[in-house]
């Protein structure tokens, strides 16, 4: 009964949110409410789980966000992305663009913390969305979700992608082996999968892009900035500099080496805040003391807005694991030590798909999953880096309304509920299919 009360709960969130037309803090709260009392989790209980994920959420990445948006109010007042977009377009055809950004995000800066990826890589995805066509913004936004989830499970150094492979004891040189090859052919192959489905009226901007006071207000205050512009290495700087901060303090962690103070400047609010200080030297120096103040109140407005609805995404999560529907999930299953090669691969595949769908995080399905197969995995005719692989596959799918990052996501990008369901959830399902017949070809060499 706890998975059917939680399907219900997601279902009615979408059609409230969709088809009723109730704000998405509304919806989410009315059904972390029903799934909590439904479930039997208990009154006080259901209260506590709400306001105890919502505080989580905001410890977690309630500063990212924060010093992120920030940030990027200041970028966006002194042109700053105009000139990163303007240099992409020379380097990169318009319709090229979004198979770029999804390779880079795979490739080239793979999450350490997503969050801090989608905060800082939106704006310059929606600030290059005029150069494509009509559908550009939501083509773009498949392809940032396409790269950022791609490189989080199955390249290193992201997060999901290394703990995947620790719990399975995979050396993380043969993992990122194989890893790297199925993350650039499946974030390719699903950003041209999802043009196509875009070229056959997929996407409908007046339905799925939504038009936000608070990011147009930020957006269209670039216009009115001074005529004098950041240089490119200076533009991009604010947010260079903190992605490899982090990765460095990732590395070292990883390597052995490292001290509180490479922890201190490689954490990710050190680095964001690092990273948003630069920006507001920038902002005083190229546009002056008054229109950096207006830029930081724009950027206060965005931040409330995207702050609340994250937190309460965090809420429904929090009440799904109070309902222990996770443990329920993994006794469900058990793996035949003499089960073919395929047939176990579709089982990790399901399994960590499954989690989640219920749990809403692709790292704690994905480490779950692990969690749940690690025990018998040294039974099973399949390599242990296969094994690990198929869990990244079926973690990726169908990121949705119970994941705190799809509010995110939704919010920073400027999209509808209904476009970030046709975005975010479409290109995290097809990358999951798409990458499990890879992880299966990859069997036969491991």
């Amino acid at each position: 009964m706890i998975a059917l009360h939680t399907s219900i709960a997601i279902v009615a969130i979408i059609f409230l949110i969709i088809k009723v037309k109730v704000d998405p803090i509304v919806a989410l709260v009315l059904g972390a409410l029903y799934l909590g009392l439904a479930s039997g989790v208990g009154f006080v209980e259901t209260v506590e789980a709400i306001t105890g994920g919502f505080g989580d959420i905001m410890a977690k990445i309630g500063l990212l966000i924060g010093f992120g948006v920030l940030m990027g109010a200041l970028l966006h007042r002194m042109g700053a992305f105009t000139v990163m977009v303007e240099a992409l377009v020379r380097v990169v055809p318009a319709q090229k663009l979004p198979y770029a950004l999804a390779l880079a995000l795979t490739t080239i800066a793979p999450s350490i913390y997503v969050d801090v990826q989608v905060v800082l890589a939106a704006p310059v995805a929606r600030s290059s969305a005029k150069f494509i066509d009509k559908h550009g913004l939501g083509w773009l936004a498949g392809a940032l979700g396409t790269g950022i989830f791609v490189g989080y499970v199955f390249v290193i150094p992201g997060l999901s992608a290394i703990s995947t492979a620790g719990l399975l004891s995979v050396p993380l040189g043969l993992y990122m082996i194989y890893g790297i090859v199925i993350g650039i052919i499946t974030a390719t192959a699903t950003v041209w999968i999802f043009r196509r489905m875009i070229n056959f009226g997929w996407w409908n901007p007046a339905k799925d892009e939504e038009h936000s006071e608070a990011l147009e207000e930020v957006e269209a205050a670039e216009d009115a900035g001074a005529g004098k512009r950041p240089s490119l290495a200076l533009a991009m700087a604010p947010i260079v500099v903190p992605l490899l901060m982090i990765a460095f303090g990732a590395f070292a962690e990883l390597a052995g080496f490292s001290n509180p103070i490479i922890a201190f400047f490689g954490d990710a609010n050190v680095a964001l805040f690092l990273g948003l200080l630069g920006a507001y030297v920038m902002a005083r120096r190229f546009v002056g003391t008054e229109q950096t103040a207006d830029a930081f109140g724009d950027g206060l407005k965005t931040t409330g807005e995207i702050l609340l609805v994250t937190g309460v995404g965090g809420s429904l999560g929090a009440v799904i694991k109070a309902t222990g529907l996770a443990d329920l999930l993994g006794g469900l299953f058990s793996v035949d030590s003499g089960a073919p090669v395929i047939l176990s691969i579709l089982l990790a595949w399901f399994i960590a798909a499954l989690l989640h769908l219920a749990i809403g995080s692709v790292s704690v399905a994905a480490i779950t999953a692990a969690g749940i197969i690690a025990p018998i995995a040294g039974q099973l005719d399949v390599a242990p880096v296969i094994l690990a692989l198929s869990i990244a596959s079926g973690a990726l799918f169908a990121l949705q309304v119970n994941s705190n990052f799809f509010w995110m996501f939704k919010s920073l990008l400027g999209l509808t509920t209904q476009g970030a369901l046709k975005t975010m959830t479409t290109v995290t399902s097809i990358a999951s299919v798409v990458s499990l017949p890879l992880v299966m070809v990859a069997s036969l060499i491991a």
